[in-house]
């Protein structure tokens, strides 16, 4: 029988994430390193700050100036997180930086002005979503394009129209940046639930032994107590008969009992070790501590059975034993076990009772025990009243279990 171990959950462990819709920070994708990001954006805004003239306060400088300003803005917006911006808002951002852009080429007559649609239209088809990207990132080309195509500014006079058509193909890197973020991000929200999953399942399984063992200290201790305090309390009634050999006797199935329980005990730890139990020798030992002899019919070819079969089977036979011992004492008892080529049979059948019962309110958990264990297995029981045969009136327990 396989016994799981509850496992301590690692306290140095980040709780799992649990929300993921917009407004949750997101989680940092591996492989991509905002810094390099940052430090590419500083660097066009410095290489442009060097290169692009004229800038000053007056004239067409301050007009360089302002739209210099407003597209290193627009740039550095790209660091801005993304559960913080809303899409809406990122479009209209990302629009206005591509018009400061063209407007840029145009007016300024020299430097390196056009990076900035460059680098912008990257940061669109990362932002956005494929659509909107790529309608962006042509409007991004088709103004560039004017801008040195009609000569609407003084800058750029050596540059050719196709130059501004190019601007907008870093969107395609973006997108792919973008898809692979996704994917990255999609496995990773996999792995986190498949975790949970197997959390789920290991608290299932515990949850699972915990019944187990309830069941066995059911079987061990409320079964064995009962019959030691039935015998103690028929002792104590004999007393006052004063037929000390009935007294005696009483006392000496009570001192059995208390034997009995201490070897079930040790079955119940055998069976916690995953020890192998031997079923057929169990069984017959514990018919002949319960004093039923020659009890016992085997049928079919004797084999090795699992350590958990063995081990269910011998608690639903105990049960079994008890409830008769309890509710028909006194009454004849045949246990059978069959051995066929797909299962074994264990059936216990007890006649009614031949003296006074005296049996209190049970549990209830007894025969819940017994389905829930065969349950477990695969397998079948019945429980009931026997109706014909030596043992009419009398009880059943048959359980059925594949092997």
């Amino acid at each position: 029988m396989q016994y799981v171990r509850p496992v301590p959950a690692d306290q140095s462990a980040p709780p799992p994430r649990t929300d993921t819709g917009r407004g949750a920070e997101p989680r940092p994708v591996p492989g991509q390193d905002p810094r390099v990001q940052w430090v590419a954006s500083l660097a066009v805004v410095v290489v442009g700050a060097l290169t692009i003239r004229p800038m000053g306060f007056s004239g067409r400088g301050l007009a360089v100036a302002v739209l210099f300003v407003v597209n290193a803005a627009a740039l550095l917006a790209r660091r801005l997180p993304e559960h913080k911006v809303s899409p809406r808002l990122a479009l209209i951002w990302l629009t206005l930086g591509v018009v400061a852009a063209a407007a840029l080429i145009g007016v300024s007559s020299s430097g390196a002005g056009y990076l900035f649609a460059f680098f912008l239209a990257g940061h669109i088809g990362y932002r956005l979503e494929t659509r909107p990207a790529l309608v962006l990132a042509g409007i991004c080309s088709l103004l560039c394009a004017a801008v040195l195509s009609f000569r609407l500014g003084p800058g750029y006079e050596a540059l050719p129209w196709a130059f501004g058509l190019l601007t907008g193909l870093p969107v395609l890197i973006g997108i792919v940046n973008r898809t692979q973020r996704q994917a990255v991000r999609a496995a990773l929200d996999a792995a986190e639930s498949a975790e949970r999953a197997a959390r789920a399942e290991a608290r299932t399984a515990v949850l699972t032994e915990r019944g187990r063992i309830a069941r066995d200290v059911h079987d061990v201790l409320a079964h064995s107590l009962a019959g030691i305090n039935m015998q103690l309390e028929l002792a104590d009634a004999l007393i006052d008969t004063g037929d000390l050999e009935k007294v005696r006797q009483a006392h000496d199935k009570a001192h059995g009992l208390v034997k009995e329980s201490l070897r079930q005990a040790q079955w119940t730890v055998h069976a916690l070790r995953e020890d192998t139990l031997p079923l057929l020798e169990s069984l017959s030992a514990m018919l002949e501590s319960s004093g039923h002899h020659d009890a016992l019919t085997v049928t079919g070819t004797v084999r090795e059975v699992p350590a958990r079969t063995a081990q269910n089977l011998l608690r639903i036979a105990q049960e079994a034993l008890t409830n008769a011992a309890r509710h028909a004492p006194g009454g004849a008892v045949e246990v059978e076990l069959t051995y066929a080529e797909a299962s074994i049979t264990l059936s216990v059948r007890n006649g009614p009772a031949t003296r006074e019962v005296n049996a209190g309110a049970g549990s209830g958990m007894g025969l819940i025990g017994m389905r829930e264990r065969v349950a477990l297995l695969g397998g079948t029981v019945i429980a009931g009243p026997v109706t014909e045969g030596p043992h009419h009136n009398g009880w059943q327990v048959e359980a059925v279990i594949p092997t």
